[in-house]
């Protein structure tokens, strides 16, 4: 019935179900003979040990024992579990004495941070009192050593989950930024290994860490209310329904307030850490002192101490703008962390840029870009202590902004970052590598703002661009970048990009620019790869290249090779109309080409590929032409698992689609959707 009241949202519900719990454990205690110098405790860990329990919460529960009546024990046990098991509730449970608990303390580290979480139900308080107390100490004294092993499950886990500041459906437990890493903090703050949700970072007075948490807290406990079933994974199709509960605005603007908390956790988990590794490498004052004295110089201003980038004693943010780029391109080159204390003196001291931005600052900026996947977390803590802001105004629109379809991985800001990383792998391969990081930083900074993104988003590059200083032709060349970065994706998927019409269309809709036509190739390649796992692959990448290297070709004068005559078979069932699909061997094992033949329309091509992917078969490359107003395309195709493909079977399937009975798209969402594993609840 809890679960059905509306007016119970957030810290009132997780109280009422953790209140409902409690007095029943109370009551089945004390019938059970588990009173006060009894001898036997009940302890509660996990959600209802830290009062966080939600709907489907596991119970977690530990019968504490003093060893005096060996012969009741298994008694008193059953009697306290079979009635939650028979009640359906989902136990985790264990019988210890207090050695016992101090052994897998000292033998687990999971465990052993479970344990700190524990707090007194029922029964003999003195002794469960005992265990916390004997837990808690001995995570103290042993905390340095287990320092290591605690880190390296964290990572595990961060690997598994990933970000929830940055992902479409984030698991708000155990991704990274998520509830486990804040009682991670906590646990680090009871060895005074470092701080826990008092303080964000050192020198900070209050924190946004509390609220955070508690928005994360609310969010499970509706996403649990709303499923029907333990889950910590916020689901697309559940998101309008947790916004209304927590009275948000909508499903873009709860994603928004979730990238924004786990972004906060992410950040004071990474200050943790570090805060907490430097406390252990230290051994003595005297140690100290060396280390302190260290400092090795990495730019104007900037210098690295104790494995983080600091600012030089002579460093003055209020009179050196472009001081923040130096720290950030040098944190970047260095796989190094930004110091808090030198985050939180620039935020607050620094001069701002002035604009047009100088040679020396745009190049650091480039120089940050080009770092690849390590610029991400310098901008990240950039963006943490309003800096990045600060440079780019516009970043304010696209930061945690949802996805508004199912294929993006990440949340807009993050998509920019992850498309400039892939772009810094193929600066080598352009004539203009700075524009071609700039555009990628940009592509898509028209989004959360109404309208066509590209149009916006060029508008706005050559605003930027000029800010930044470039040249007027070179912020021409970004804006059309920006306008145009979907040109080539679209052309492939929907038209012939052999096709000698298609190209000079192409070139002329660039300007005939064969630089920009280079970039755009560039791009598409760095924003597929940063959009999510399938969105890019042999066949598209041969399908753009192709068209580029016939764009630069025609632009440069030099004529388009004519495509391969269309064999007579495919020919002559192209005059005949209709759908037809025609099988033949392809040059490897299991290799088959297919061949589809269809009325030209546009999207046609995507659509094949759609009954493709449906039918188990992954495609390695395409060939696409036209005859009679129909497309012929071919197929280099391999099945994933069985033997060669059916062709009635793929004609019946093309027909569903092209009729609008399947959708490929949704079919194959749904079908990873359900592969993915359940996030585990406690």
């Amino acid at each position: 019935m809890l679960l059905q009241d509306d007016s119970l949202v957030g810290a009132r519900q997780r109280e009422a179900i953790g209140a409902l719990f409690e007095d029943w454990l109370v009551e089945r205690a004390r019938s059970l003979g588990i009173v006060e110098r009894s001898g036997f405790a009940v302890v509660a860990v996990g959600s209802l040990g830290r009062r966080e329990m939600v709907g489907y919460s596991d119970l977690d529960l530990i019968l504490v024992h003093d060893d005096r009546y060996p012969e009741r024990l298994s008694e008193v046990a059953d009697g306290l579990w079979y009635p939650l098991w028979d009640a359906g509730i989902s136990l985790d449970h264990s019988v210890r004495s207090v050695p016992e608990a101090m052994r897998v303390t000292r033998e687990d580290a999971t465990a052993a941070l479970g344990l700190l979480d524990s707090r007194f139900i029922a029964g003999d308080e003195d002794l469960a009192r005992l265990m916390t107390v004997s837990v808690r100490n001995l995570w103290r004294s042993e905390a340095r050593m287990r320092l290591p092993q605690v880190i390296e499950a964290a990572e595990d886990r961060w690997r598994r989950t990933g970000d929830i500041a940055h992902r479409a459906e984030p698991d708000l437990k155990n991704g990274r930024g998520g509830l486990r890493d804040i009682q991670l903090l906590n646990a680090l703050a009871l060895a005074q290994l470092t701080d826990g949700l008092a303080r964000l970072d050192p020198g900070t007075e209050g924190s946004p860490l509390p609220r955070a948490y508690d928005f994360l807290l609310a969010a499970r406990g509706e996403a649990h209310r709303i499923a029907g079933r333990a889950r910590d994974q916020i689901r697309a199709q559940d998101a309008d329904d947790i916004a209304a509960a927590l009275g948000v605005a909508d499903r873009f603007e709860l994603s928004r307030r979730i990238s924004d908390a786990g972004r906060t956790t992410s950040y004071a988990v990474d200050a943790g850490l570090r805060t907490a590794q430097n406390a252990v490498s230290r051994r003595g004052f005297s140690r100290l002192r060396r280390a302190a004295a260290l400092r090795r110089p990495l730019d104007e201003g900037v210098v690295e101490q104790g494995g983080e980038v600091v600012l030089a004693r002579s460093a003055i943010p209020s009179q050196d703008p472009g001081l923040v780029l130096r720290v950030a391109a040098a944190a970047a080159r260095n796989r190094l962390p930004i110091n808090g204390p030198a985050l939180e003196r620039l935020a607050t001291y620094g001069a701002p840029m002035p604009e047009p931005w100088s040679s020396e600052a745009l190049a650091d900026l480039l120089v940050l870009l080009a770092s690849g996947h390590d610029m991400a977390g310098p901008i990240e803590a950039l963006d943490r202590a309003g800096l990045w802001g600060a440079l780019f105004p516009e970043w304010d629109r696209v930061r945690d902004l949802p996805p508004r379809d199912g294929i993006h991985t990440w949340t807009v800001d993050r998509h920019l970052i992850e498309t400039v990383a892939a772009a810094a792998e193929l600066t080598t391969s352009v004539s203009r590598p700075d524009l071609l990081l700039l555009g990628a930083l940009l592509h898509d900074i028209g989004k959360g703002r109404g309208g066509d993104h590209c149009a916006v988003g060029a508008e706005l590059a050559e605003h930027i661009g000029r800010r930044l200083g470039l040249w007027e032709q070179d912020r021409r060349l970004l804006a059309e970048l920006v306008r145009h970065h979907l040109l080539l994706h679209r052309v492939v998927t929907r038209r012939d990009p052999a096709d000698p019409e298609v190209v000079a269309h192409v070139a002329d809709v660039l300007g005939g620019s064969a630089v920009l036509a280079e970039l755009l190739g560039a791009l598409s390649d760095a924003d597929s790869r940063a959009t999510g796992p399938g969105v890019w692959g042999e066949w598209k990448a041969t399908l753009i290249s192709g068209l580029v290297e016939r764009v630069v070709a025609h632009i440069g004068g030099a004529p388009v090779p004519a495509p391969d005559p269309i064999p007579p078979d495919l020919r002559e069932l192209a005059d005949r109309g209709g759908l037809h699909v025609s099988l033949r061997p392809g040059d490897g094992p299991n290799m088959t080409i297919v061949t589809m033949i269809a009325p030209d329309r546009p999207g046609l091509l995507s659509k094949m590929a759609g009954v493709l992917a449906l039918s188990g078969l992954h495609a390695h490359s395409a060939t696409v032409a036209g005859h009679a107003g129909h497309a012929v395309d071919s197929f280099v195709v391999m099945p994933t698992f069985g033997g060669p493909p059916d062709a009635p079977l793929l004609r019946q399937r093309l027909a569903a689609v092209l009729d609008g009975d399947r959708d490929p798209v949704a079919e194959l969402a749904a079908r990873a959707a359900a592969r993915l594993p359940e996030a585990g609840v406690s």
